[in-house]
Order: C-alpha cells, then sequence, then structure tokens
C-alpha cells in the first residue's frame, strides 16, 4: 500500500470483501468487484427495460439508443455468422452490453472497473469458447472437427496445419480475455498516472498549478479517448465472439 500522500496507480484495482463468506476453506466472500457486477447487469436490464417499454412509434432518445443497440448486434452477428446465427443473439448482446456497460461504468470516479480484472475477462472468454465446443459437436458431432482441417491443404502440409489450426483455437480464449483486460488495466493506469501528477503539481504552489495544466489537458484527452476504447472493446469482443460462433454453425472452411 502506498503512503497517504502517495498516488497509487494500483490501487484502483484491489479486490476488497464487503461480505466475508468462506465456504470450505474456500473464500467466496462477495466483494467490491461483485457488487460492480452486479450493477452493471440491474442497470443494463433496468435501461432496456425502461427505455422499450413504451414501445413508441417515435421512439425518444433512450429508446432510439436500445433499438440502434439491438441492431447493431443483429447486423454483426448476421453478418458474421448468416441468419442461422441470429439464435445466439440473445447470448452475444448480453455479454456486448455487459462488456460496454462494465466499461464505461468504471471511467467515473472510485468506481471499480470489472473487465480491468483478467480473471473475469477470462471467464467470459471461456464461456463464449465453451458455448462454441458444446454446440458444435452437439450440431455436428465429430463433423465439427473439420474445423481444423482446411479444405484444398495438400496432404502432406495437412499435419502441419491441424497442428497451427488448434493451437490456434486453443489460443482463442488468451487473446480474447488478454485484449480486452490488458486495453483497460493501461488505460486506466495511463488516466491515474497523469490525474496524480496533476494533484501533485498543484500542492505545489502557483508555479505547480501552471505547471499542471499540460497533465490536466493529458487527462481530458485520455478520457474521451478511454469512452473510445471501452465502446472499442466492447465491439471486438462481441464481434470475435460472432466469429467464432460461425465456426460451430459452419466448421468446414
Amino acid at each position: 500500500m502506498a503512503a497517504a500522500d502517495k498516488v497509487d496507480p494500483i490501487h484502483q484495482f484491489h479486490i476488497n470483501p464487503i461480505f466475508p463468506i468462506h465456504v470450505g476453506g474456500y473464500d467466496v466472500s462477495f466483494t467490491n468487484s461483485s457488487l460492480f457486477m452486479v450493477v452493471v447487469v440491474v442497470l443494463t436490464g433496468a435501461f432496456l427495460y425502461f427505455s422499450t417499454a413504451g414501445r413508441a412509434l417515435v421512439p425518444s432518445r433512450l429508446q432510439s439508443i436500445s433499438e440502434m443497440s439491438y441492431e447493431f448486434v443483429a447486423s454483426m452477428l448476421r453478418d458474421a455468422a448468416g441468419t442461422h446465427g441470429m439464435k445466439f443473439f440473445p447470448f452475444v448482446f448480453s455479454l456486448f452490453m455487459f462488456v460496454m456497460v462494465a466499461n464505461l461504468l468504471g471511467l467515473f470516479p472510485y468506481f471499480f472497473t470489472v473487465t480491468s480484472h483478467i480473471i473475469v475477462t477470462f471467464a467470459l472468454a471461456m464461456l463464449v469458447i465453451g458455448t462454441v465446443v458444446v454446440y458444435g459437436f452437439a450440431k455436428h458431432g465429430f463433423g465439427f472437427l473439420k474445423l481444423f482441417v482446411p479444405s484444398g491443404v495438400p496432404v502432406a502440409l495437412m499435419p502441419l496445419v491441424v497442428l497451427i489450426e488448434v493451437v490456434s483455437f486453443l489460443s482463442r480464449p488468451v487473446s480474447l480475455s488478454i485484449r480486452l483486460f490488458a486495453n483497460m488495466l493501461a488505460g486506466h493506469i495511463t488516466l491515474k498516472v497523469f490525474a496524480g501528477f496533476v494533484v501533485s503539481l498543484g500542492a505545489m504552489g502557483t508555479v505547480g498549478m501552471a505547471g499542471a495544466v499540460l497533465p490536466l489537458a493529458m487527462v481530458v484527452m485520455l478520457t474521451a479517448l478511454e469512452v473510445l476504447v471501452a465502446a472499442l472493446q466492447a465491439y471486438v469482443f462481441a464481434v470475435l465472439t460472432c466469429m467464432y460462433l460461425a465456426d460451430a454453425l459452419h466448421p468446414s472452411h
């Protein structure tokens, strides 16, 4: 723990128990991370419910946002997996909204960014890959393994290509989780560091306050960039999910 007069950019990621719970020697406490995951789900569900409850022919701003979100994810899924992929729409839409709201909520001061922890992003990634594997085998049986055997590859190169395809598939949850986690972690640390410069320089008097103008401008620009990254990372997570689900629907290359 940093001293009281120091700015600790890592402190914002600490997991703190709110309701300590231990079961069979395992710590299953309700933490600040758990709390904000619940908050994200409640806020997302409440927004979607109340913004579409009226179903007005001339939509309000909030209803327009909900409808655009729906059409955005639906179009993304249709483009990646075809019309048959729409059976996964509730799954993809839920993931997209959860990641988006969690990313944006974490930008508020003193709030917690659940997507900055790799255990959360890895759990989401494993949920996606698990869905792909379970549905792929349930739908196609061992025909799902055609995913690892691209068509048109010479027999002599087949073992090498299959090995590459298997490694690529196994690396999907790693890349999917690290991409989201690393972007949110790095952005928040950078933002906290520059905000710390503003506080430190501002405490040095008039000269320091004048020097704090530059890091303050950086904080403003980084905040705008973080909003963009929050939305972009939700989109990337969702579009890769759609592409992976397309493999479960159509394993043959």
